[in-house]
């Protein structure tokens, strides 16, 4: 078994692909906030593409871990010389396996966050990037406002030299090249959120002004905030996943990353201070991504939400399982078809219907085991940025909502926390508390889980939207999942 680092590079298996170029001659052009599986299956592969053709060795990335468990990352990334094993896994049960080598450098912020602070502050650093999960961006769900009532925001405005959230741990970076005559890097956003650009500039910006009105203005007139859409089911590495890079590849990764054979990313040329020539390593670069935006969120991402809770509470574990059977692959695609895609802009050159297939092969592929927990966690995040939205639309051009609306009440049948077995299930999620509060009074008071204006805003107070959850939910809770399903089917 060898281990991995950069002296072992020469001796793996040759089936795995290692980086060409001298990774010694790699200096670092961006910092990126959230160095998760997504990241390293994505950016981090893109960058790694490009150094493999000779290009972007001035773009390293500097990875920062904020949350308590990033640790562990910094740990492993440390003793593997920042290497990492990203294995694509094909329906068929083959792997390629590759070593990226993109990343540079890994700091925890806890450890020294004025040498993290610096390292932003630098003229090196042209480009922040960020995955921190939808979530991350402390919106408002009812205002759509910055929510300056956060406790780690209200710290971080009193204590701005040593920040606990990302708002602080940028703007001071931000700050100190203002203060210093230094150009400000470009924010990029490559979280799971509509217009993820535009969200974190509204959001930043807010921070920066609570903070300082002239440096908030500074930040609105100087800092570029591109827009992106990015796509690659990454599910979390499992000890199982680590194994199986030992035992096909003889290779010891602490933490491989593993990953579906697709990958999208389309991205805004707005950059400030430059950037990789991503589009060589095939990312779309356009002036406009929002059309292919509302494509993902509200055919990927909302189907994902689709499949996940009723796939749970018929008995499915993985996303795999619900769409090898037929029953389901028909609502998602119906979902897609009647209410999703009228909600769409125009994307010419995109076949749409050969998109959605591909969708529901990808969410088919056995190898990836794509587990519905995961799906599922974080719904008060995700519901109300992916499926709502078309919802709201589609009320207000009168059209249908039933399948969006069962979606719902399968999510709050699922809140209850336990399944149609009455086994436990564990729900994750920030909100985790008042939604289980709610969910449990959802036979004596049938509307109790949408009446929260939090997450579903006025939706409660439309007819036809109310309507449609509660012949759904009764469903749930008198015949099951799976009939609810051929119900809706059916219709």
């Amino acid at each position: 078994m060898i281990a991995l680092n950069d002296r072992s590079l020469a001796s793996l298996d040759a089936r795995i692909a290692t980086p060409t170029y001298d990774r010694s001659a790699i200096t670092a052009g961006i910092v990126h906030i959230g160095v998760g599986g997504f990241h390293r299956a994505h950016q981090a592969m893109y960058l790694d593409t490009l150094m493999n053709r000779g290009q972007a060795l001035e773009w390293g990335i500097v990875g920062v871990g904020m949350m308590p468990g990033d640790r562990r990352m910094q740990e492993v990334m440390r003793t593997q010389d920042n290497l990492y094993t990203l294995v694509v896994k094909h329906p068929d049960g083959h792997y390629d396996a590759r070593v990226i080598g993109s990343i540079v450098d890994y700091l925890f912020a806890a450890d020294d966050l004025d040498a993290v602070i610096e390292r932003m502050a630098g003229p090196a650093i042209r480009i922040v990037s960020l995955t921190v999960t939808e979530g991350g961006y402390n919106v408002d769900h009812v205002s759509g406002e910055f929510d300056l009532d956060n406790a780690d925001v209200r710290h971080d405005l009193a204590n701005p030299t040593a920040p606990r959230s990302v708002f602080g741990l940028v703007i001071e970076a931000l700050e100190r090249r203002r203060a210093r005559g230094i150009a400000p890097f470009t924010v990029m956003s490559c979280d799971n959120i509509q217009g993820n650009g535009e969200v974190a500039h509204k959001m930043f910006t807010a921070f920066a002004r609570a903070r300082d009105p002239a440096l908030g203005d500074w930040i609105e007139a100087e800092v570029s905030f591109p827009n992106s859409m990015v796509d690659r089911i990454t599910p979390v590495t499992m000890p199982a996943d680590i194994s199986e890079v030992e035992s096909r590849f003889s290779l010891a990764d602490r933490w491989p990353v593993v990953c579906e054979p697709f990958t999208q990313w389309v991205l805004e040329d707005r950059f400030s201070q430059g950037r990789p020539a991503f589009e060589q390593a095939g990312v779309q670069v356009v002036d406009d991504v929002m059309p292919y935006e509302l494509m993902k969120l509200r055919l990927l991402n909302a189907s994902h939400q689709a499949l996940a809770y009723f796939g749970y509470l018929a008995g499915y574990r993985y996303a795999h399982e619900v769409c090898q059977d037929p029953l389901f692959v028909d609502f998602l695609l119906a979902y897609m078809n009647e209410e999703a895609t009228p909600t769409l802009s125009p994307l010419p050159g995109v076949d749409l219907d050969d998109y959605k297939h591909t969708l529901i092969a990808r969410f088919a592929n056995p190898e990836i085991r794509d587990t519905l927990a995961r799906l599922c966690a974080e719904s008060s995040d995700r519901i109300p940025k992916w499926l709502l939205p078309v919802v709201r639309e589609q009320l207000e051009r009168g059209g249908d909502i039933r399948l969006s609306a069962a979606v719902v009440a399968s999510w709050a049948r699922y809140a209850e926390g336990d399944d149609e077995q009455g086994e436990p299930i564990v729900i994750v999620d920030r909100l985790k508390d008042e939604l289980m509060a709610a969910a449990k009074d959802n036979r004596q008071r049938p509307t109790a889980f949408i009446e929260n204006r939090r997450v579903f805003g006025d939706l409660i107070d439309d007819a036809r939207f109310r309507e449609a959850y509660l012949d759904a939910l009764k469903r749930l809770h008198t015949q099951g999942a799976r009939a609810t399903v051929e119900a809706l089917v059916a219709r």
